[in-house]
């Protein structure tokens, strides 16, 4: 089936789309992407990863078209940040 797999570094953005195995995982998708190797310091026991934006566990199995998305912290407090006007 195809999936996607999205992961926004502080530097760079990577989407990814792959075809896995029927009843493959979050965590099956994500190793199958090759983004750990790409990207070592992506420690899914720390980070959170979601299927079209919601979090979702790693175990979860996939639907065909799902979009797989690693989450990284926040690296600054919004209410700390002043307010941008466009």
């Amino acid at each position: 089936m195809n999936v996607g797999v999205a992961y926004a570094a502080r530097t760079k953005q990577v989407w990814l789309k792959l075809e896995v195995p029927d009843g493959s995982t979050l965590r099956d998708a994500i190793v199958l992407s090759g983004l750990l190797r790409q990207f070592p310091d992506i420690d899914l026991e720390k980070q959170k990863a979601g299927v079209f934006g919601k979090i979702t566990k790693l175990d979860a199995k996939l639907e065909e078209g799902a979009r797989v998305e690693i989450y990284r912290e926040i690296t600054a407090d919004p209410e700390l940040v002043e307010r941008r006007d466009n």
